[in-house]
């Protein structure tokens, strides 16, 4: 009998379910659900970390009906997680500050259960996607653009989550000094310029029209300056950001993933122009960034992966 994983890719607008056997998804299930609004109208922490469990347990009964043999699961969330599987803070879904996650939904799925950040586990299925081209690759930088803008490194095959769980929040990086407020509470970071929000605020300023990313994609693919404009303002503070990240890291290959990553074609080369063009002489040309191989299965891949690999290795 096959031994089957269960990967959960938590986003800010949904949650994505894939029972795994290896690497091959078997299952997969996808419910829309806007954690951050549903979390904010809960109030307290102990509504919002009931309707989170509630939210895992049920898209995971939905999948155990069709693959009773799921042995572990692993959740890939946004925010800061520690080794020991507590959620520090999730900076866009409030109320869920110290929440022991991995160990609340372990009693309740009665299983065993890997919590880990949503981009240290889509850099994880990205990693190993790599490893089938190159068994030799041991580091990747990931960066995923959604609803903000998450980084994930893996050095030596493994996720660096950093000392307290905040390492490689690139989305926090400051690309424009006293720019748009972030929620952080800073301004001017890499989230506000590159993610699906960022993109939108580009574009209002650009046209004084408000648009849904796709549709800006499609604007920019049939010439339209300002949606073309907004794009190559993602590219450019994001190929700054990336030259920062990769003079500190010294790492060869960047997978670039999230929703945003479909519209590859509006900035991939404009981003590689950036790249190129901030990093220093002696790393310049030396490193590959191009869009994710494992799509949207990603963080789901990567957290059953690790679940597995940790888990039970």
């Amino acid at each position: 009998m096959t031994t089957l994983h269960l990967g959960v890719d938590v986003g800010g607008t949904n949650l994505r379910f894939g029972v795994f056997a290896d690497v091959e998804c078997v299952a997969s299930y996808r419910t829309e659900m806007n954690l951050r609004e549903r979390c904010a109208q809960a109030g307290t922490a102990e509504a919002a970390q009931k309707l989170v469990l509630e939210a895992l347990a049920g898209g995971y009964h939905r999948l155990r009906e069709q693959c009773p043999e799921i042995a572990s699961v692993g959740v890939a969330f946004p925010g800061f997680v520690t080794a020991e599987g507590v959620l520090r803070q999730s900076p866009n879904i409030p109320h869920l500050e110290e929440f022991a996650l991995e160990s609340a939904l372990a009693d309740t799925l009665q299983l065993p259960v890997l919590l880990e950040n949503d981009a240290n586990a889509a850099a994880f299925g990205e990693f190993w996607a790599l490893r089938q081209q190159n068994h030799a690759a041991q580091s990747l930088i990931y960066v995923g653009l959604g609803t903000g803008v998450g980084g994930g490194w893996i050095q030596s095959g493994r996720p660096w989550r950093g000392e307290g769980g905040a390492a490689m929040e690139i989305g926090h990086l400051t690309v424009v000094p006293g720019g748009r407020r972030c929620g952080c509470g800073n301004q001017g970071c890499l989230e506000q310029y590159a993610s699906a929000q960022g993109l939108i605020s580009s574009y209002l300023e650009y046209t004084g029209m408000n648009a849904d990313p796709k549709i800006i994609a499609q604007l920019a693919q049939d010439g339209v300056p300002g949606a073309q404009r907004a794009f190559q303002t993602l590219a450019e503070h994001l190929g700054q950001a990336l030259a920062h990240v990769v003079k500190v890291l010294d790492c060869r290959q960047i997978r670039v993933g999230g929703g945003l990553s479909g519209a590859w074609n509006c900035f991939g080369a404009a981003l590689e122009t950036s790249l190129r063009d901030s990093m220093i002489p002696a790393l310049r040309d030396t490193v590959e960034i191009a869009p994710g191989n494992a799509g949207d299965e990603a963080g789901m891949r990567g957290a059953a992966l690790l679940a597995r690999e940790v888990l039970f290795d």
